[in-house]
């Protein structure tokens, strides 16, 4: 395996435990401790199912751009009927979850069936949503009464299993949901076909706009899992906290895709992406950085993720387009997979 390709598959590996090292040396009793590891868990678990939503759709080429107000419309009406109207809180979590699959199919069909761009329609969808947000807490939080949350409720966030926090597990859980369906199945395979090549799609059989349609209802449902989520975790309905999952999403899945499978969005990529995120936020967070350290650190890595992406995409398309036989100017998308690859 040549250097260069080693390098990518393993760099943010390698990285992630580099950074994790260099972290634990200068803060030596808090850094590498049990707790710490608790909290970097338990903290970034809804932004990892945030990115890990975020992948599917880029897969087939595709940005979801709603994925923030959707993460707040699901979280605040949670809370709403958990906390103000005193419904069962796992008939309203079901409802919630099903709810974001269905607002991720009309974001599909938006984007596949009115033929507007995926950047576009999902931005006016998801300002949308956030007046939905609006109109439903007349702007203001959403706090439970005197008696709070049901305690099983907020258990989905607090709960630890084999001493780890259980928020862990449902990431865990999703990525390799994901890894099956995008590496082993032919529905995976034909995803990243539409994201490399709709016309080579269309002509081997494949509806690309339905399957597009599918997976912006699979980042739907994913994002109403972190609302079901983010609402255990703050127990209070805040109309404006969506937003601020939106960048690290998309820094996540973007820089995702340069690791693993470099060239292609991938869910284990995606997760060793959030796992770096979350070891430097942490770190330079104990270190006393400012307040704005974070979203630098979110900024710059994204324009290093969109660069690295576009360079391992383009070098997965040279090589192909060499061991085909083929010029390399055949069009490819994120996704980095050809027809031939989903036969």
């Amino acid at each position: 395996m040549p250097g260069g390709h080693v390098l990518g598959v393993y760099g943010l590996p390698v990285l992630t435990g580099l950074l994790f090292l260099v972290f634990s040396l200068a803060l030596p009793d808090t850094f590498p401790t049990r707790d710490n590891v608790s909290s970097i868990l338990s903290n970034q678990s809804i932004p990892a199912l945030l990115a890990l939503g975020a992948t599917i759709p880029v897969v087939t080429g595709k940005f979801d751009l709603s994925i923030g107000y959707g993460l707040g419309l699901a979280h605040v009406l949670v809370m709403h009927f958990v906390a103000g109207e005193g419904t069962p809180w796992p008939l309203v979590c079901l409802a919630v979850v099903l709810g974001g699959a269905l607002v991720g199919a009309l974001n599909g069909v938006v984007v596949e069936f009115a033929r507007i761009d995926s950047f576009i329609a999902t931005l006016g969808t998801g300002s949308i949503m956030y007046a939905c947000t609006g109109w439903l807490t007349d702007g203001s939080r959403i706090v439970p009464g005197p008696g709070g949350l049901p305690a099983s409720f907020t258990a989905l966030y607090d709960a630890r299993f084999l001493g780890l926090p259980v928020p862990a597990f449902y990431v865990l859980a999703v990525v390799v949901v994901l890894w099956v369906v995008l590496e082993r199945l032919p529905f995976g395979r034909y995803l990243y076909v539409v994201g490399s090549n709709p016309r080579a799609a269309g002509i081997i059989g494949i509806p690309a706009r339905r399957y597009a349609v599918y997976a912006f209802a699979g980042s739907g449902l994913v994002v109403g899992v972190a609302g079901v989520l983010l609402a255990a975790q703050q127990q209070v309905g805040n109309p404006s906290v969506g937003l601020d999952y939106l960048l690290p999403a998309f820094v996540g899945a973007l820089l995702g895709s340069t690791t693993i499978r470099p060239g292609r969005a991938n869910a284990l990529g995606t997760l060793v992406a959030v796992s770096v995120l979350a070891v430097g936020l942490a770190g330079i967070g104990q270190l006393g950085a400012r307040f704005w350290a974070t979203p630098l650190f979110n900024g710059g890595t994204l324009l290093l993720a969109v660069g690295l992406a576009g360079y391992a995409a383009r070098r997965r398309l040279r090589a192909r387009a060499t061991a085909d036989r083929r010029p390399p100017d055949i069009p490819a998308g994120p996704s980095g997979t050809s027809a031939a690859e989903a036969r």
